[in-house]
């Protein structure tokens, strides 16, 4: 697999032996959204350091006709700290990344994931006392 491949984790159903079961072809998975492996990876990064620090526990990923959404949660039952989303549609425009709060506030958008990412990273300020 190469970078900048899809990762995909929606599994193929036939329908074969499934009641009413659901096809899935190749235009319609072609049109979904999804991480690529570095994205993916660099999310994952920020994920594992997050867990390791306590902060998070959980996650969800999402892979929609018009976006791919990485929900953060503190617990499985609640609502999404943050979502870190991939929309193509804005790539153009004020970039195809946003990391948005459990609020609904945008707190960043950009063309590169990375710095769209530091924004969820803790900043280490020492004080004077």
């Amino acid at each position: 697999m190469s970078e900048a491949e899809p990762i995909q984790f929606s599994p193929r159903r036939s329908s074969a032996g499934v009641n009413g079961g659901t096809t899935f072809t190749h235009s319609a998975i072609s049109s979904t959204v999804f991480f690529t492996r570095a994205e993916f990876r660099e999310i994952l990064n920020l994920y594992g350091r997050k867990v390791a620090a306590g902060e998070w526990r959980d996650y969800a990923i999402d892979f929609g006709r018009e976006k791919a959404v990485f929900s953060v949660f503190r617990h499985a039952s609640d609502v999404p700290l943050y979502r870190i989303e991939k929309n193509p549609r804005l790539a153009r425009r004020q970039g195809a990344y946003s990391v948005i709060a459990a609020t609904g506030l945008i707190l960043k958008r950009g063309h590169e994931l990375v710095r769209v990412l530091a924004v969820l990273e803790k900043n280490l300020r020492l004080a004077a006392v």
